[in-house]
Order: C-alpha cells, then structure tokens, then sequence
C-alpha cells in the first residue's frame, strides 16, 4: 500500500500559496497583503488555532453559524457513518432517502406550529432565490400573476446570489450585478443612526409604517411578500426597537401579503428561542434557514414552507421548475440532525434565554462606557458595539466610516478576539456554549481592544 508523506507547511509557505491560487470572497484583493492573511488549522469549543500556535476566540462562530461550537465529535461521526452508508443520492424524480426524510421530520417539530414541510437547498442564500421563485410562483397557482414586487429593507442582507443580492438592501452589491427587477426596499430599524429626535419606541412604529406607506403607493395587489430578518446581522446586528415587530405584526396581518422570515443566522437558538420571529411574536409563511441548522459542519441550507402556501403547491397541481444538485444531500441531513440532536439534548436554546445569554448580555452591555462607544446592544448572543468620537452625540461618526471599525477589527485579533467590523461598528456572535469565564475572558479582550483603538486613535489625532 502506498502511502502519502505529509508534509508540514510554514506559515509563509501557506501564505504565498494562498496568494497565488485563493480567490477570497468579500476581499479587495488588491490590497490584501501576505502578512494580512490567517490560516487557521484547527478548532475546538470556541476557540481556534493559527499556523502560528495562536490561540484565538471565536466571536463569530465561524459566519454566524457555529452554534454548538467546533470539535463535536458525535457529528463528525454522524457524516462518517452516512457516507459510509449513503454517500450521495438525490432527491429529483421521485426519490428520497433516510436523512433527509428524517431531518424534515425533525424540522417540522422544531419549526414554529404552520410549518410541516421543508425544501432543502445548501444555504441561505440559495433559500433566497428559492424564496423568490416560490412565492412568485404561489401567486401564479392563485389566480394572481400580478403579486410579483418583494419588498426588503435597505442594509438587509439575504444573501450573495443574484437573487438574493438583490433582496439584499447593500448598495455594494447591487453595483456589481445585484439586481433583479421587481424587489423594492424600505427604511431599515436603526434607531442609533436616526439624527430625529423620536425615541426609540417612536421611532420603531414609524420604519414599520413605512412598509405600509410603500404598499399603498405601489398597491397591495403588486406585491408577492415582504422578507426580512428579525435582527438584521451582516447589516451591523441591527436589533429593533421593542414597538417594530409588533407594528410590523399589525400590518402584515392586515395585507394579502406573504411574510418571509430570513432565519439563516437568527435561527436555532440564537435569539434565545428556536427562531427569531418566535422572540419577536410574527408569523411567517416561509423561512429561510441554514447556518445554525448544521452549526457549519456541512453546507446545508433549506425553506420551512406553511400548509397555506403547500397547500397551494399540493391543490393546484404542476411542476415546481426549481431544486439543486445538492438539495437534501444525505451527509448534509445527518450533520444536521446531530447537531439538532446536540440542542435540544444539552438545552442550547434554553440556556442563551435563562443563562448564557443574560450573563452576557449584562457584560457586554457594560462597554457602554467606553469613550468611543456610543451604543452597547446585544439580544440573545448577538451583539454591537457602536464606535463613535462623541457617544453625548450619536450624529458625530468618525470621517471615512469603515476606517476606526477596521482599526478596532485588527487590535481585536491581535488580541486573541474574533470580532467582525461592519463599517464603524464591531460585531459578536459567539458559539451557544460559551461558558461564564469565556464570557469574562471576551469581555476582557473586547475592553482591550477598545483601549487600544483609543490609543491608536488619539496618536494619529482622529478624535
């Protein structure tokens, strides 16, 4: 038997070839130098390795997604044996298999009470572009072609498809081929950012109402659904004030409209329920979810679908032109149902509501007073910190937004810290199983790394 000699790369060896043959995603490529790029090389619990022996937190659960942590051996397993077994089959024509039957199952009892069926693709953001075709395609089987126009929010993220770029409310994105034609958007809930002098309990009944100003100018009977995620994420953990949903809720119930709820990262626990619509009280006909479905130890994605909108599908009759290669892939469902296994077994989303996610949030929360530090947020195990030169005065922003969030960003991971910057803010999302003293050692580092941004700051005269 031949045998493969392995051999054991320095860090600038990794880095060079990375240079030379990695195409990163989100990367200005031009101005990613060798010394920038981490190659990390294992993991476990909330804590990861470089190639260099640094030990780093993960604040970010790797995307948003690793919600029972890394290094769980059981779902390693679970794809072991299933691939053994079933490495692959699809679920075109007619056909099913074991993991996937099962893991629908396992959805339906998990998901909230509409919910009995799943379509499955390999992540959020190709349940986006399902998503659009399906409630297009909803309206068609209902006598009603016309509903086409899905209404997002601006700064929404939904995903890097075309499709779901375009739901997507990012300017960036749709200036390099994000756009599609019948999605509008509406005003995102960021109180912080508004320079009106409304409360945040005014403020969130006023960018609820203005879905229902943009249904009565361009008429309820154009519009297909509204989607949007319960906290927005990538647009900078955006949590709502307390009066949004509930304002949204009235609305929505009032329209013949569909109500997409973008679960990929509020999904699963993060929030402190199984989904952030159950946190905030809607009642959506479809879900996106991925993320935390598999805790990213596979791709996997899928569309919880309501009896309303199946039963149209079921009724009616015809084809659904739609699916992927990959939809309900046999490893993907059994790393799945490992990790809902994992959940429910150690009571994940019980604990981020009663025990993890109090403990932290009150920490987190402390960093308030920092003096750059104009808002610290956190629901459930997601949070902001608002950078700002004057937090007495949330219009201030720094000059060449981006530019103190990219600083802050760095000092962080030179702390030993895995914390996102989203323009001017830093961003966490920590794996569910975070313990108290991990809890106390990111505070420790996060306060760190507002220090030092501070310094950095006040030498080069940017306050």
């Amino acid at each position: 038997m031949s045998r493969i000699m392995t051999i054991n790369l320095s860090t600038a060896d990794l880095r060079e070839k990375d240079a030379r043959h990695h195409f990163h995603p989100f990367t200005d490529h031009k101005t990613l130098g060798l010394d920038e790029r981490r190659v990390i090389t294992r993991a476990d619990g909330v804590w990861m390795w470089d190639s260099d022996g640094n030990r780093i937190m993960d604040g970010m659960a790797g995307l948003w997604c690793m919600n029972v942590g890394h290094g769980r051996q059981e779902i390693v397993e679970a794809v072991r044996a299933q691939m053994s077994e079933l490495s692959y089959y699809n679920t075109f024509f007619k056909t099913s298999h074991e993991p996937v039957i099962k893991l629908s199952e396992k959805l339906a009892e998990v998901t909230p009470p509409q919910f009995n069926m799943t379509f499955f693709g390999t992540s959020g953001s190709d349940g986006n572009d399902t998503i659009v075709r399906m409630v297009r395609t909803y309206w068609q089987l209902m006598g009603k072609p016309e509903k086409k126009i899905i209404v997002s929010r601006v700064n929404a993220y939904h995903g890097s498809t075309v499709a779901g770029a375009a739901l997507g409310g990012m300017a960036g994105m749709h200036a390099q081929g994000g756009v599609i034609g019948d999605i509008r958007h509406i005003m995102q809930p960021y109180w912080f950012a508004d320079d009106s002098d409304m409360t945040p309990e005014e403020f969130g009944i006023h960018a609820a109402r203005d879905l229902e100003r943009l249904l009565d100018e361009i008429g309820e009977d154009n519009v297909a659904a509204f989607i949007a995620e319960p906290i927005q994420g990538a647009g900078g953990v955006i949590i709502p004030p307390e009066t949004y949903w509930p304002e949204m809720k009235r609305i929505l119930d009032e329209r013949d409209i569909l109500f997409v709820s973008d679960e990929v990262i509020c999904g699963f626990g993060r929030t402190g329920k199984w989904f952030g619509c159950e946190t905030y009280g809607t009642e959506p006909d479809l879900m996106t979810m991925a993320k935390g479905l598999s805790s990213g130890y596979l791709p996997i994605g899928a569309v919880a679908v309501s009896d309303k909108v199946a039963a149209a599908f079921h009724e009616v009759g015809g084809e659904f032109y739609h699916g992927y290669t990959y939809s309900g892939h046999p490893a993907s469902c059994a790393a799945a149902l490992a990790n809902l296994e994992i959940i429910q077994r150690e009571k994940l989303v019980e604990r981020v509501a009663d025990d993890i996610g109090p403990y932290l949030s009150e920490r987190w929360k402390k960093l308030g007073d920092h003096p750059i530090v104009g808002e610290a947020r956190m629901k459930g195990l997601v949070g902001a910190l608002e950078l700002v030169p004057d937090p007495a005065n949330r219009s201030r922003r720094f000059e060449n937004e981006g530019t103190v969030g990219t600083i802050a960003r760095d000092h962080s991971f030179a702390n030993g810290l895995v914390m996102r910057a989203v323009r001017d803010r830093l961003i966490i999302c920590p794996p569910l199983t975070i313990t108290h003293d991990e809890a106390d050692e990111l505070i420790a580092m996060a306060r760190k790394t507002l220090d030092d941004t501070l310094d950095t700051l006040t030498r080069k005269g940017m306050l």
